[in-house]
């Protein structure tokens, strides 16, 4: 990034010098003009006033010279900095994210699935060095987006994450856990994590979560838990014949078996009872799991004051030569 500084700034004061010689060449010009207002100097009227429009041309080039002379005293230059960032790699993440049918209640705004998918988005712009993820389940489970450092990829592909991409609607916590271990089990990271999200409790699939827990904890992968849902009862919107309507459902998270997954690996349990909880949530885990990296900053200047410099120095010079030459027969 480029932008423009004074290595000097000081010398700018010298600016405030600018309109007191102003001053002290108008009060100098009254002060000969009265000194010369005698009866006979009538003839040389019209010779005077070619003098001072004359002198005014010259203080000009004066008054213009220092300007540009002062500012490259002041030393502008253009700076750039740019910053390299190393040291260990990062870390890889993969979120896990719960589609089944009951994430479409709403006590989230608009819904839990797209109050988790803002939140989410946020997650992965804060983590720029990390390799993220993204593994899908409902009452199966498929990986939405490969370890990726380009978050771009990984956004994209969050955004189009929807209820409908999973025909069977239950939930399968221990398959979406199982997959996402897969993703990271050949990985060389020094540390390795999942973040899975879930509004309910493990009622399908062909392995339970402690078992996918487990297998984790043997390719040490810390894994977090969040149960997503109010406590108590959450509208649920269903499609009638008079359009939308909505049912209170019961929010029933299997609260035990998360708290079980997480501490079996390392990780550790959070309940996200609104959006604003949820926030906090990404964002304490997002502490607990820094990346140790280094940066280093480099600043390069590209010094301009010798253009200004050399302009100062012909305007002064061709102020010189007209004092001089062609100014000095019409003065004399």
């Amino acid at each position: 990034m480029h932008s423009i500084e004074f290595a000097h700034p000081q010398f700018l004061w010298l600016y405030a010098l600018i309109p007191l010689y102003a001053l002290w060449y108008y009060y100098k010009g009254r002060h000969q003009e009265v000194r010369f207002r005698l009866p006979s100097a009538s003839l040389f009227k019209k010779h005077q006033s070619w003098k001072n429009h004359l002198q005014k041309i010259l203080v000009l080039l004066k008054i213009v010279a220092f300007g540009f002379l002062v500012f490259a005293m002041a030393r502008p230059r253009t700076h750039e900095l740019s910053e390299r960032t190393f040291g260990d790699e990062g870390i890889d993440i993969v979120l896990a994210m719960d589609i089944s049918g009951s994430m479409k209640a709403e006590d989230f705004k608009p819904n839990r699935m797209e109050a988790s998918k803002e939140v989410a988005l946020n997650f992965i712009k804060s983590r720029p060095a990390d390799r993220i993820g993204l593994v899908v389940y409902s009452g199966e489970s498929f990986t939405q987006c490969p370890l990726t450092l380009d978050h771009s990829i990984a956004k994209n592909l969050l955004q189009d994450v929807n209820i409908g991409m999973i025909e069977d609607q239950s939930t399968a916590i221990g398959v979406g856990l199982a997959t996402s271990v897969n993703r990271l089990k050949e990985s060389k990271a020094e540390s390795k994590v999942v973040i899975l999200l879930t509004d309910g409790v493990n009622n399908s699939g062909f392995i339970d979560p402690q078992t996918a827990a487990e297998i984790a904890k043997q390719f040490k992968i810390r894994v977090y838990t969040i149960g997503v849902g109010t406590y108590g009862k959450a509208p649920y919107p269903f499609d009638t014949p008079f359009g939308k309507q909505y049912k209170n459902i019961e929010v029933n998270i299997d609260e035990e078996v998360l708290s079980q997954v997480a501490e079996t690996t390392g990780g550790k349990y959070f309940r996200a009872d609104s959006k604003k909880a949820l926030k906090s949530i990404y964002k304490e885990i997002d502490e607990m799991e820094k990346t140790e990296l280094e940066s280093i900053a480099y600043q390069r200047y590209e010094e301009l004051f010798y253009q200004y410099l050399l302009i100062g120095f012909v305007l002064l010079s061709l102020e010189y030569l007209l004092r001089l030459t062609y100014f000095k027969s019409r003065i004399a």
